[in-house]
């Protein structure tokens, strides 16, 4: 595949130096601007000049574009590139409130335009060998995700609290692994840290097939936590997105109870335990090619703005569900 689309990124910031990085090696695309108000204060793109702002990136002549600027600017930066028959690939969430996500994502699909969300979870190794696990049957019938994604404050953070920075990636990972929208969420949160935002939450949720849903999210725990817990009537797979691991642990309870009272449930017992081993591929060079596939006709493998949408609904659920405890559907 030779070099053949032009891409420009806008953010240089934490995210951004990495995104760079993804952009220079992937192939059949080349990295030709960069844009950044704050200039380059990581060196991630060495040899480029560092433009002022979003028009200046879009003078540039790109055929695609990767959003890593705060989310309070993901609306302005995506419209322009919008507006501009340009690509675009938006760091998570997709905006920074439901309105701003719903203006984002009719404005690409009124243009006809391969717009994506960057979540990057769903590109690590374990959850994608989960999900085509799960796809194929394994488990059976799902009953219950459970996400646990505990760690330090990360000095990174100045705009969003922990349901935006981090809990979007359990809830969209949640419901494309089960492939099923949140119906309902109740949450409860709390600010330990001194911030105007919440630093820990506790989330309880249904899908609209039934499956229940809890999610443990903050920033207050002194060690790193990645894990997802999919239960089902066969037995459960344990994901843990740090060490790119995916274990089976099988249902062992292979007879049933002969006795009527007993009959309509086959009973849960330790079975046997496998671990899989994995390609460990960089999630983030998985979605830039994904991304990359789908501005050449392949949109099969990419989060898409619609989806991220209903992210975003979800996180203002949850945010509203913290402040009146009460649950809140999405129905």
């Amino acid at each position: 595949m030779t070099k053949t689309l032009r891409a420009g990124l806008i953010g240089l910031g934490m995210m951004g130096r990495h995104h760079a990085r993804n952009l220079r090696a992937l192939e059949g695309v080349e990295l030709v601007a960069v844009a950044d108000a704050q200039g380059d204060p990581h060196g991630a793109a060495p040899g480029l000049e560092v433009l002022p702002d979003v028009d200046a990136l879009i003078a540039a002549g790109i055929d695609y574009a990767v959003v890593a600027v705060p989310t309070q600017f993901h609306r302005d930066v995506a419209l322009s590139l919008a507006g501009a028959g340009v690509h675009t690939l938006v760091e998570k969430p997709l905006a920074f409130d439901i309105g701003e996500a719903e203006e984002i994502t009719a404005a690409y699909e009124k243009a006809g335009l391969v717009g994506a969300v960057g979540y990057i979870e769903r590109y690590n190794p374990a959850l994608q060998e989960m999900r085509r696990r799960i796809a194929d049957g394994q488990l059976g019938e799902i009953y219950q995700i459970v996400t646990r994604r505990q760690g330090g404050f990360p000095a990174r953070i100045a705009d969003v609290g922990v349901v935006k920075d981090l809990a979007t990636h359990d809830l969209d990972l949640t419901a494309w692994v089960a492939q099923s929208k949140y119906a309902q969420v109740a949450a409860t949160s709390t600010r330990r840290s001194g911030r105007k935002d919440e630093d820990m939450v506790s989330v309880a949720g249904r899908l609209e097939d039934g499956t229940i849903t809890n999610h443990l999210v903050n920033w207050l725990t002194p060690f790193k936590e990645r894990v997802t817990v999919v239960t089902g009537e066969n037995g459960a797979l344990v994901g843990d997105t740090l060490n790119v691991d995916l274990t089976f642990h099988a249902n062992g309870e292979s007879t049933t109870n002969l006795w009527d009272s007993m009959a309509s449930f086959r009973g849960v017992s330790e079975g046997d335990s496998i671990t899989y081993s994995l390609r460990r591929a960089e999630p983030l060079a998985t979605e830039h090619a994904a991304f990359r596939d789908a501005v050449l006709g392949d949109p099969s493998n990419i989060v898409t703005m619609r989806e991220g949408l209903h992210t975003v609904r979800t996180v203002e659920a949850v945010i509203e569900s913290a402040e009146t405890d009460l649950a809140v559907s999405l129905n």
